[in-house]
């Protein structure tokens, strides 16, 4: 059985029609490699598009350009600039452990001279101070042990205590 002849019209205009489509979607995926698109509003606030730059003083943007060129020493710079940074990462953990020791060291420091002052608060008293010696036995110190380590301990908090 035989088709009507419009039928064929209509398949042969449908075939021409996808044909074309195809050969525009074509054009424009694979458009020129250096192609630029430049977008600008008009006067009359219409926007426009066009492969052209706007005559005139009109502010334009250019929306479609090619991909910039390959940088032939890219790797070499982005060897560099991690290089930097790990430098940079290093110099910076070695401020903080300098700073930390710092801060342990003043710690220590101001520890030690409370240390010290609460030491001759005690030794300044006329109560009885006993130490263990060698045999183990409880012995007390006299006042002339007394009065070195007072002398001894004020000395401490003269030369390493502020304040």
């Amino acid at each position: 059985m035989r088709r009507p002849p419009r039928f064929h019209r209509f398949r042969r205009a449908g075939a021409r029609a996808a044909a074309a489509a195809s050969a525009a979607a074509l054009l424009f995926a694979f458009g020129p490699a250096g192609a630029v698109l430049y977008k600008w509003v008009d006067a009359s606030g219409r926007v426009t598009y066009s492969d052209q730059p706007p005559a005139g003083n009109v502010k334009s943007e250019v929306v479609g350009a090619a991909p910039p060129a390959a940088n032939p020493s890219a790797v070499r710079e982005l060897a560099n600039q991690e290089a930097d940074l790990k430098k940079q990462q290093t110099q910076r953990a070695d401020e903080q452990k300098k700073a930390d020791k710092a801060r342990y060291e003043t710690q220590q420091l101001q520890q030690d001279c409370a240390d010290a002052r609460e030491r001759l608060k005690i030794y300044a008293t006329d109560e009885p101070i006993g130490r263990i010696n060698e045999k183990g036995e409880q012995v007390l110190i006299d006042d002339a042990a007394r009065q070195r380590v007072r002398e001894r301990l004020q000395s401490q908090i003269r030369e390493r205590c502020q304040g």
